[in-house]
C-alpha cells in the first residue's frame, strides 16, 4: 500500500521550469539547482571547489566539441557525454581538452535523454536519441569501449515522454511513458556484443486512464519494486485535472493515491530519501510518500493493521501553515511551565522543613504562542527558558522557528518591544536559520544588537550578500566606545592584536617584517638608482581598530558569499568606510606574512586567500573613487608596495625551489656518536 502524504513549499520559482535539477546531499539534505544560479555551459568546463565558498572560482577547460550532461556516481570518475555521442571521463577529459572525439551520432539525431548506473562495478552510460521521429538507445560500457544500440518502437505508441533506468538483481529495466498514457518495460541486456542494431523488447506495464489525447509533458519514477509515480497524466476520478502526481500499484494495476496541480506541471520530477519533487506554478513542493509491501487485502482498503510508517511520515507538516500561525493538530503539545524549585526553609522552632511548591501550570503550544504575542520582556524569557528545557518534540525545529516569528513580528509592530535576551536563547538551540526568519537579522540591524549579529555570522549558512553588506556597514559606522559595555565574542582575536596595543609586551616581541626583509628597495625609480621606500621601515603595524570590531569584521570576512551579488553592494561604502575596512585587513595580511606558516594561531580567524580575495573585491569595487580621493593614496601606495615586495620575496624562494625539494629525499643517517657533522650539498 502506498500514500502520498501532505506536502509543503521548499522554496520559490520564478516560473515552473526554472529547476535544473534536485540531488541529495546527506541525510534530509539536498542540493536544488536553479536556473538563475547556475553556469551555462558552452564548449567551457568548470570545477568549484567544493572547500571553496567563493563561486566565482573556478577551473576553466576549454573543450573541443559542446557537452550534453556531465553524470556522477559515488567513488566513481564523473562521466561527460558530448552532443555528439562521445563518452569521457572526466579526469581524461581535463588532461586533454583538445583531444578529437569521435560522432557517435548521425546527421540530424539529437540526444532527448540519459543517464548512467553501475553493472558489475563498472559504468554503463544510457541515452536516447531521436532523428525525423525515430528513437534509438546507446548504451556504452566506459571501461570496455562496449557500445550498443537499440531500435525503439514507437510507431503505435506516440512519442517517447519520459524514461527511468532500475538495476535490480542484476538486470536492468528501462521503463518509458508514451504520450498515449501507456508505461513499457523494456529489459536492457548487454551480453551480446556483435555490434549490430537491435530491437528493443519491451512489455505494456501499465496502461494509464483517460488518456485519449495524447500529452506532451508527463515523468514517471520508480519507488520500489511494485509502485512508480507519474507526474502529469490524469488519474482515474478527475478527468479535467490534467496535471496531477499520483501513485500506482504495477502489480494489481491499482491507484493508489493522487495530488492534483491546478497551476499545471512542466513534467518534472525527482526522488530523494522518501520525498517526491515537484516544481508547479511559482514553488518547488516536496511531498513525502510511504510505499508498503503490496498485498490483496491491501489494495482493496480492507487491511484493517494500522500502518506506523505512514502514522509517523503523517507528522510532516507545512512550512506556510507553521509561519503564520495557523495551527495544525500535530504541533498540539502540553508544557509544565514550573518555576525552579526554591530553596528549604527550615524553621527554628519546630526544626522541620518546608517547601513552598507553587501548582504546576500545564500549558499548551498554542497557549504559550499567544502568551508571547502579549506578555512583557521579562515573562517570556522565563517561560521561554522552561519551554526550551522540556521541548522534546520531532518537530521541535519548526516551534522554535514560529516562536522567533512570532517575537520579530511584534518587534516590528511595537517599538519599544525588543526580547534580545529570549532571542538569543533561541539562536543558542542552533535550530534556527536565516531561511526560517528572514526578518530577524533585520531587527537586529534596526537595534544595533551586535551580539546577536555576531552570533546569526556564525552559525546561518544562508545569509544572503545583502544582509552581509548591511552588517559590514553598521560594524565599520560604529566607534570602539560604543561596543566597550557590549558582549561581543573575541575568538582568538587577542592573540595577534593585545600585543600590539600593549607598548610593554609588544617590546619583547621580536617582529620580523615582510619574511625578513628590510625596507623596501624601489627597482623601478626613474633615475634606475635604488631608494629606499619611506614607507617600508620595520615599525610594527598598529590595528585600526580595537579587539571587539576586529572580532566582528571577522565575521565579515569569514561569511560566505558569491562575488557576482557582492561586488555591487560594496559600491554603496562611503569613503572612509572602505578606507578603515582596507586598512584593517591589510594589517591582517601583514601579521599573516609575519608568521611562519602564513596562519594566525586560533579559530574563526580569517585566511590569507579570504584577506585577499576582500582586498581584490574592496578594489574592484572602488578603485576609481581611491584614486580621486586624496586621504587614500598613501594607503594605496602602501599596500601596492608591501603586495610587491611579497611577490618579489616569493618570487626569489621559487628558484631554490627545486633544491629544497632535494632535501626530502635525503635518508636520515644513522647517530655516529655523541656529536658529529654532517654536510649536506643542495648544488
Amino acid at each position: 500500500m502506498a500514500r502520498l502524504c501532505e506536502g509543503f513549499t521548499l522554496c520559490g520559482l520564478s516560473r515552473a521550469a526554472a529547476v535544473r535539477g534536485v540531488e541529495p546531499a546527506g541525510p534530509d539534505r539536498v542540493v536544488v539547482t536553479r536556473e538563475d544560479r547556475t553556469v551555462t555551459v558552452y564548449k567551457v568546463l568548470r570545477i568549484w571547489n567544493d572547500e571553496d565558498v567563493n563561486l566565482e572560482k573556478t577551473f576553466k577547460a576549454t573543450l573541443e566539441s559542446k557537452i550534453y550532461q556531465i553524470h556522477t556516481l559515488p567513488d566513481i570518475e564523473p562521466l561527460v557525454i558530448f552532443e555528439r555521442g562521445s563518452v569521457r571521463q572526466l579526469d581524461a577529459l581535463l588532461s586533454a581538452p583538445q583531444q578529437d572525439l569521435e560522432s557517435v551520432l548521425s546527421k540530424d539525431e539529437v540526444i532527448r535523454w540519459s543517464d548512467i548506473l553501475l553493472e558489475a562495478g563498472s559504468p554503463v552510460v544510457v541515452f536516447v536519441t531521436e532523428q525525423s521521429g525515430m528513437y534509438h538507445l546507446y548504451a556504452e560500457k566506459v571501461n570496455h569501449n562496449v557500445r550498443h544500440k537499440f531500435k525503439l518502437d514507437s510507431e503505435e505508441n506516440g512519442c517517447p515522454l519520459s524514461f527511468v533506468l532500475s538495476n535490480k538483481q542484476e538486470s536492468i529495466i528501462l521503463l518509458c511513458l508514451y504520450s498515449n498514457g501507456c508505461i513499457y518495460k523494456m529489459p536492457l541486456s548487454l551480453n551480446n556484443s556483435n555490434g549490430q542494431e537491435q530491437v528493443l523488447p519491451q512489455s505494456l506495464l501499465l496502461q494509464l486512464p483517460n488518456c485519449e489525447k495524447s500529452f506532451d509533458h508527463a515523468a514517471v519514477l520508480i519507488l520500489d519494486e511494485t509502485h512508480i509515480a507519474v507526474l502529469g497524466a490524469p488519474h482515474l476520478h478527475q478527468c479535467a485535472i490534467t496535471d496531477s502526481l499520483s501513485i500506482w500499484n504495477t502489480k494489481f494495476q491499482t491507484l493508489q493515491g493522487w495530488k492534483e496541480f491546478p497551476d499545471g506541471s512542466c513534467g518534472q520530477l525527482w526522488c530523494c530519501y522518501g520525498k517526491l519533487f515537484v516544481p508547479h506554478g511559482k514553488v518547488l513542493t516536496v511531498i513525502p510518500f510511504t510505499c508498503k509491501t503490496s498485498s490483496l487485502a491491501a489494495v482493496l482498503g480492507k487491511l484493517k493493521q494500522p500502518d506506523a510508517a505512514v502514522k509517523a511520515i503523517s507528522n510532516v507538516v507545512s512550512w506556510n501553515t507553521l509561519l503564520h500561525n495557523e495551527q495544525s493538530a500535530e504541533l498540539e503539545q502540553t508544557f509544565s511551565l514550573t518555576p525552579a524549585e526554591p530553596k528549604r526553609m527550615r524553621n527554628l522552632r519546630n526544626r522541620k522543613s518546608k517547601v513552598a511548591s507553587p501548582p504546576s501550570q500545564l500549558i499548551s503550544l498554542e497557549q504559550f504562542l499567544s502568551v508571547i504575542q502579549t506578555n512583557t520582556k521579562e515573562e517570556i524569557d522565563e517561560r521561554l527558558k522552561i519551554l526550551l528545557r522540556n521541548l522534546k518534540a520531532s518537530n521541535a525545529q519548526l516551534i522554535i522557528a514560529q516562536i522567533a516569528t512570532i517575537l520579530v513580528s511584534r518587534c516590528k509592530t511595537q517599538v519599544k518591544f525588543y526580547p534580545q535576551k529570549a532571542l538569543m536563547n533561541i539562536l543558542k538551540t542552533q535550530m534556527l536559520s536565516y531561511s526560517l526568519c528572514p526578518d530577524l537579522m533585520g531587527v537586529a540591524l534596526q537595534e544595533a544588537d551586535y551580539s546577536l549579529l555576531q552570533f546569526c555570522l556564525q552559525h546561518f549558512p544562508d545569509i544572503p550578500e545583502a544582509v552581509t553588506c548591511a552588517c559590514l556597514k553598521l560594524f565599520l559606522s560604529a566607534n570602539d566606545s560604543d561596543l566597550e559595555n557590549i558582549p561581543v565574542d573575541l575568538g582568538c582575536v587577542a592573540s595577534y592584536i593585545e600585543l600590539d596595543q600593549n607598548p610593554s609586551k609588544a617590546e619583547e616581541k621580536m617582529v620580523i617584517v615582510e619574511n625578513g626583509f628590510g625596507p623596501l628597495l624601489e627597482e623601478d625609480s626613474c633615475d634606475g638608482k635604488q631608494t629606499h621606500d619611506p614607507l617600508q621601515t620595520n615599525v610594527k603595524p598598529i590595528c585600526p581598530v580595537g579587539l571587539k570590531r576586529a572580532a566582528l569584521l571577522n565575521e565579515i570576512l569569514l561569511s560566505r558569499y558569491s562575488e557576482s551579488f557582492l561586488l555591487p553592494l560594496l559600491k554603496d561604502l562611503s569613503v572612509p568606510q572602505v578606507m578603515l575596512f582596507l586598512q584593517y585587513i591589510q594589517y591582517l595580511y601583514a601579521k599573516h606574512c609575519e608568521t611562519v606558516n602564513i596562519k594566525l594561531p586560533g579559530t574563526r580567524i580569517p585566511t590569507v586567500n579570504q584577506v585577499l580575495d576582500w582586498i581584490s573585491l574592496l578594489l574592484d569595487a572602488h578603485f576609481t573613487m581611491l584614486v580621486m580621493a586624496t586621504e587614500a593614496h598613501e594607503l594605496i601606495t602602501h599596500l601596492h608596495k608591501f603586495i610587491r615586495s611579497q611577490v618579489r620575496f616569493y618570487s626569489q624562494l621559487s628558484k631554490i625551489e627545486g633544491s629544497l625539494q632535494n632535501l626530502h629525499l635525503l635518508k636520515s643517517q644513522k647517530n655516529d656518536g655523541l656529536y658529529s657533522i654532517e654536510v649536506i650539498e643542495i648544488f
